[in-house]
């Protein structure tokens, strides 16, 4: 389990990218580049990281699912994920 902190951080960067997302891209339409300073570091999109919904791991994240591949491979063999089985040949 991650950090509640650094969950936390995350939803923070989430919400700060979606306020600035209109303003930034005007910005960048201008060409005002100097603008862009001014809009806060955690507004930018690069600086979000995709994280487990569940467990908050950063790392062997599934982006079709949202999960990590640990938690992906639990919920897969208990039966949770419509449309996905264990292969078998």
């Amino acid at each position: 389990m991650a950090k509640e902190s650094m969950k936390a951080r995350e939803v923070k960067r989430a919400k700060m990218v979606a306020k600035y997302a209109e303003k930034r891209a005007q910005m960048i339409a201008e060409g005002n580049y100097e603008g862009l300073q001014s809009i806060p570091k955690n507004a930018s999109p690069v600086r979000l990281h995709n994280r487990c919904k569940i467990t908050g791991r950063p790392k062997g994240y599934m982006r079709q699912f949202g999960i990590s591949r640990i938690q992906f491979r639990e919920m897969a063999s208990k039966g949770l994920i419509p449309g996905v089985k264990k292969a078998s040949w």
